[in-house]
């Protein structure tokens, strides 16, 4: 253990400042839980008004605990937390625990209170976890510094799961739901405010921790994205998988974004991003967060989508096997060699994709050989097994029905139809994954299926290729850039520029013919089209003047604060289909990249693919696969084949910001980008960028 870790979760000592021996009130419940779970270390309630806490020795301040107090549990009002916090610095406690609420969450005058217990904290080199939390676990020392109650009721039974909350209720929930499932926990924390300590971190000290096999995470938002990145992916070279389970939609990128991009893409959508890139693996509903960590224990992320199932009720595998199926997992046929060696058993399989055993034919031997020969096959990456009404009146035979196949050498989830309790709680005796309902028990799989390893977010970068770009962000006036100045720094990166040219004046006009685009150039008017100042098929001289003159003047009038730097006139550029590219640097989860449908469709159709960025190409091509937009362009039905390789080069260069020295684009967005017939390449048509 490191030495945060030691003081965190098995402390020489600890300090419960503001201990009351009224069994009443909250602020007993820690000291009592110590003290049932039989806490090895000193124990030191710090009470002012008494000498003397349920037997124990009593100080009035912390500064008279002695020696050897690793860890301080803080429970008295917001006012007088800063002095708590003061006196742990004298006397060398390493981490306080600040279950006290009033700060940051309450607002402007908590927050302010907040910031000054975290620069004496660190000052004195003092971690906090908090404030506004219920406090943590260690089950293995136990250790039990918390005020929830439904952990009082519960007996703390040693585990392989860590778990990192957002929500102080839900660490009591999900102990006391895991409780009931046979599961128990190492350690779980409690964040709160995360005015210091927060889940990146923790989940890097639980990742690291020889007690933990599995980390669960329940999350509102991201605080620390990168440091929770970072645990991710030691966790994948340690085979310790991580589960989240995500609330919230965040809207304050949306509000405050300029571009398309910002609009379209939410903090739901980004969190699947972050989670998937990084080797996370994602939940949907609390139930599976509890029943997932069995099916995976011992397993790596699968080559494919594969699923085989196997039922002894039609019925009740239905609602799993439908459930997959609308979220895009393949539910494979057993092979013909399979069938050929079950048939020599007098077990008749068909080539449907379900095996459905008959009744009468669908007891424990017949269907445990068949489930043998289902989990030993590599033609399916992961197997769901459904028990039907006898599960509910015979647990030792419906286990008889899964032992058989155990170990299993990949993923097996086990459905009951009934409501089987008796034997759910012998399955996971047993160590298998057994689902109480269809739904979690689909979640799981489809949450395995989904899993990837993280993605490698070094793009495939050619030395030198950004350099030009960083250049010209550096010679770029302060502010958004207008149409023009963008579309230049995507050319560095190897996307087409529109080839416009711009007019100050109707006289500068030159010889165009057209037909062509006339667009007022303002980095100020950002979406134009919606302004009424883009003109679209002008053809002739003198249309083309009369245009520019008519977009000044309606530019002057609507927007007389705006920087006018002229007038764009571009031709018109045709191609077989239109996207929009963009890239934000999010407050969350860090730059990203996004794929949808372009033009005028941009915001009215919610089409789109988003990657945390930079990606590659094979990534790159990923994203486009995800459009089914995008297909008419592939030679779906004979139709004209576009130039998607030219597509997939632009969502790369685009992505290539995020490599920037200091990221130093807030966003940036091409839209439309042209996709024009195959081998004939893609152009940029209309640009934005912003700095950060």
């Amino acid at each position: 253990m490191t030495d945060l870790s030691q003081a965190l979760f098995a402390p020489r000592g600890v300090a419960l400042v503001g201990a009351s021996a009224d069994p009443a009130k909250n602020n007993s419940r820690a000291q009592r839980l110590l003290l049932r779970e039989g806490f090895k270390g000193r124990i030191v309630p710090v009470n002012p008004g008494r000498s003397e806490v349920m037997g124990l020795p009593a100080v009035a301040d912390i500064r008279e605990a002695g020696d050897a107090i690793d860890h301080a549990f803080i429970m008295v009002p917001s006012s007088a937390v800063l002095k708590a916090v003061e006196g742990c610095c004298e006397i060398g406690v390493k981490v306080a625990t600040i279950f006290s609420a009033g700060f940051a969450e309450a607002g402007e005058e908590g927050a302010v209170l907040q910031r000054r217990i975290v620069e004496t904290a660190r000052a004195g080199g003092l971690r906090l976890v908090g404030p506004n939390c219920l406090g943590l676990l260690s089950v293995p020392d136990r250790l039990a510094l918390t005020l929830n109650v439904a952990i009082e009721a519960e007996e703390l039974k040693p585990g392989w799961l860590g778990m990192v909350s957002q929500s102080g209720s839900m660490m009591g929930a999900l102990f006391s739901r895991a409780a009931a499932r046979g599961l128990g926990f190492s350690r779980m924390v409690s964040v709160g405010n995360e005015c210091d300590l927060g889940v990146g971190e923790l989940t890097e000290l639980l990742v690291e921790d020889p007690e933990t096999r599995m980390v669960l995470l329940f999350l509102e938002t991201f605080r620390d994205a990168d440091r929770l990145a970072a645990a991710a992916r030691r966790a994948h070279e340690l085979g310790k998988p991580i589960i989240a389970y995500k609330l919230g939609r965040s809207e304050l990128g949306r509000r405050l974004a300029l571009s398309h991009t910002g609009a379209m893409v939410g903090g739901d959508e980004l969190a699947s991003a972050f989670f998937r890139d990084h080797g996370i693996l994602r939940v949907e509903t609390l139930e599976a967060l509890v029943e997932l960590p069995r099916l995976i224990l011992g397993h790596r992320p699968p080559r494919g989508r594969r699923l085989s199932a196997l039922t002894a009720t039609g019925g009740g595998a239905a609602m799993v096997i439908d459930r997959l199926g609308l979220m895009g997992d393949e539910l494979l046929p057993p092979p013909e060699d399979m069938r050929a060696r079950l048939a020599e058993k007098t077990i008749e399989v068909s080539d449907a994709p379900l095996i459905d055993l008959p009744m009468g034919m669908s007891g424990p031997e017949r269907f445990s050989l068949v489930l043998r020969e289902l989990v030993a096959s590599d033609h399916s990456d992961a197997v769901v097994a459904v028990l039907g009404s006898g599960a509910r009146t015979d647990a030792a035979r419906a286990i008889a029905h899964i032992a058989p196949a155990l170990p299993s050498p990949r993923p097996l989830a086990v459905f009951a139809a009934p409501q089987a309790d008796e034997t759910l709680r012998r399955m996971d005796e047993a160590g298998i994954a057994a689902f109480r309902t269809p739904e979690s028990c689909a979640d799981a799989v489809h949450t395995y299926l989904s899993w990837r390893a993280p993605r490698d977010l070094g793009a495939d970068l050619t030395p030198g290729e950004t350099d030009a770009a960083a250049r010209k962000l550096a010679d770029a006036p302060p502010g958004a850039l207008n149409e023009l100045e963008a579309c230049a720094v995507f050319a560095t990166l190897g996307i087409e520029p529109p080839g416009a040219a711009v007019v100050a004046t109707p006289d500068e006009v030159g010889d165009f013919a057209g037909p062509v685009a006339v667009k007022l150039l303002s980095p100020d008017i950002l979406h134009k089209t919606d302004a009424g100042l883009v003109r679209l098929n002008i053809e002739g001289r003198d249309a083309i003047r009369a245009t520019v003159a008519e977009l000044l003047a309606k530019a002057r009038e609507g927007f007389p604060q705006a920087r006018i730097d002229g007038v764009l006139v571009a031709p018109m550029h045709r191609g077989l289909q239109e996207v929009i590219l963009g890239y934000r640097e999010d407050a969350e989860v860090g730059p990203i990249i996004l794929l949808g449908m372009g033009g005028v469709m941009a915001e009215l159709k919610r089409s789109f693919s988003v990657r945390l960025a930079p990606v590659g190409l094979d990534e790159a091509r990923a994203m486009i696969a995800e459009l089914p937009e995008l297909k008419l362009i592939q030679g779906f039905r004979g139709l004209p084949r576009g130039d998607v390789d030219a597509l997939a080069r632009a969502i790369r260069s685009l992505s290539l910001l995020a490599t920037l020295p200091g990221r130093p684009v807030q966003e940036a967005e091409i839209n439309p980008l042209i996709i024009r017939a195959e081998g004939q390449g893609a152009v940029a048509v209309d640009g934005l960028l912003v700095p950060r």
